[in-house]
């Protein structure tokens, strides 16, 4: 019962928090944090509000990766693969090298493969993160493309490095730098095979089902079904989920409106309530760690700093010397193109729940029975990691972005959503006079189909072309305007007066329901 009473006091935390982040103008899953470690430190409070591990993954992992790949496309990894995979697999084994030789470093009768266990940690910037974070900051869509992607592979390598090291550490052996490549390779070829066959299976069954409601559902079972399947072949269940997303919006046929509505709707509460407690569980844990590391807490929390310093100088000199690299090239495609995308995207390295849960889940014993060396130490410096990488750029960024001036590229964005507005247009006007030709329509009702095809443009875009048009629309949209204001409020009266009736006896709350619904409908369209 402690637990659900958490979730469900970390769901209303997060609703709440998404309005005081909005008027602080600050990220809300920071402040979740915040929270979290605050209510987590109140004296007298239970210790049992830790979270099995092993369920941290397949919990909260499938549902955020899947909403977050659908953001993105094939056509994208197609055109920034080589950035991609220099951040999401070469950046992620430099991480791991660095921050491992360190750790050796500091902390004295360490083994390798433990180290190598902190470093795959550590190592891996969340997705999940950078959309919370960077995504409610004005930073190029561009550059958040590229972080988000980077973050939907990277955990894939992150997580086969560190169960390959952690199962060297239990059992003794040492670590095979080619089986690593092997179970990586294999592991994420048949996530993508798994991923594209379920996704043709979604697609097959989507496509007998009528009923929005159920296609919908079946879109939120998918990711955890498919991460499940996938971790019981020994398959990356990470690169299988984002396959699955990737593949069923690119399948997304264009008569699937309001099913796109439906599932936006879906999808974005479902988001905002895992994200929620997902970063609560961050805050809440610290108080796991603190009480495990006793009065080494000082000198854990000094390595702690170190292992940060590292962290962050490696994907900074890693930014600027892909930046170097790019500057000297003609793709127009990678980044950073600048030194201050350089610094952001340096600054933008957030750490999540895959840093969470498997600091958490590292083994208490070995295979002979002895404690697992250092673990206090390594899931103390693991979650410092994650704080220091997650709360300093959720509450420096606004001002850092300003002082850097990437956010001037707002009129190259608004030129792109133009070209598509046109493009849209184009395509609405071809059909008119194709539906003019066959259908033999009247002249009069013709010209007015065109007419408001022309006008499409400006509804999509908000803008018209001439001055003239602008003119005339807002003629227009003064008189919509007073029919709209009036219409609101008769609409307002209606569902007052439904649910009046509702809540009277003998009155069908379900009939009620089916008539608030039109009426909501109504407004929606009004609006």
């Amino acid at each position: 019962m402690e637990m659900l009473l958490l979730v469900v006091g970390l769901m209303l935390a997060a609703v709440v928090l998404v309005g005081v982040g909005e008027r602080l103008r600050l990220p809300w899953p920071a402040l979740m944090v915040v929270l979290g470690a605050v209510a987590a430190l109140v004296p007298g409070l239970p210790d049992g509000f830790a979270v099995d591990p092993d369920l941290i993954l397949p919990l909260f992992l499938p549902p955020l990766l899947f909403a977050t790949a659908q953001r993105t496309s094939w056509a994208l990894f197609r055109a920034r693969w080589r950035t991609i995979a220099l951040l999401a697999v070469a950046l992620v084994l430099v991480t791991v090298t660095a921050v491992s030789a360190t750790a050796w470093a500091l902390v004295p009768g360490i083994a390798l493969t433990a180290a190598v266990a902190l470093g795959a940690m550590v190592a891996p910037p969340d997705p999940v993160a950078v959309e919370a974070v960077a995504g409610q900051v004005a930073i190029p869509r561009r550059l958040i493309a590229v972080l988000q992607s980077e973050g939907l592979f990277n955990d894939a390598i992150a997580l086969v490095v560190f169960q390959t090291a952690v199962l060297a550490t239990v059992s003794g052996d040492e670590l095979s730098p080619l089986g690593l490549g092997w179970r990586f390779v294999a592991g994420a070829a048949g996530a993508v095979v798994l991923g594209l066959a379920v996704a043709w299976l979604a697609r097959t069954v989507l496509g007998r089902l009528t009923d929005t409601t159920g296609r919908s559902a079946l879109t939120l079972v998918l990711p955890f079904a498919t991460y499940l399947a996938a971790e019981e072949v020994h398959a990356s269940g990470v690169v299988a989920v984002v396959v699955l997303a990737l593949q069923l919006r690119a399948r997304a046929g264009a008569d699937e409106a309001a099913e796109r509505i439906t599932q936006t709707s879906l999808w974005d509460v479902v988001e905002l309530l895992a994200t929620g407690v997902a970063f609560g569980l961050i805050g809440l844990d610290l108080r796991q760690v603190v009480t495990g590391a006793g009065d080494e807490l000082p000198r854990m929390l000094g390595h702690a700093a170190v292992v940060c310093v590292v962290v962050v100088a490696v994907r900074t000199l890693w930014m600027f010397v892909a930046w170097r690299v790019v500057r000297r090239g003609d793709d127009a495609t990678s980044v950073p193109r600048t030194g201050r995308e350089a610094v952001l995207l340096a600054w933008c390295g957030m750490r999540g729940l895959a840093t969470l849960a498997l600091a958490l889940s590292l083994p208490v014993t070995l295979a002979s029975g002895a404690p697992f060396p250092f673990r206090s130490e390594l899931v103390l410096i693991a979650i410092s990691v994650l704080v220091v990488t997650l709360l300093l750029p959720a509450f420096t960024l606004p001002a850092l972005v300003r002082a850097l001036g990437v956010d001037d590229e707002a009129e190259a964005e608004r030129r792109a959503e133009r070209e598509i507005v046109l493009r849209a247009r184009r395509a609405a006007m071809a059909t008119v006079e194709f539906e003019r030709g066959i259908r033999h329509l009247p002249d009069d009702v013709g010209t007015r189909l065109r007419e408001r095809m022309e006008r499409l443009g400006g509804v999509l875009s908000g803008e018209t072309a001439t001055e003239e048009d602008r003119q005339r629309l807002a003629a227009i949209q003064a008189v919509r305007g007073q029919l709209a204001e009036a219409e609101a409020s008769a609409l307002a009266a209606a569902r007052a007066e439904v649910l009046s009736a509702r809540r009277e006896p003998g009155v069908d709350p379900h009939a009620a329901d089916r008539v608030l619904r039109r009426l909501d409908l109504r407004t929606v369209l009004l609006d």
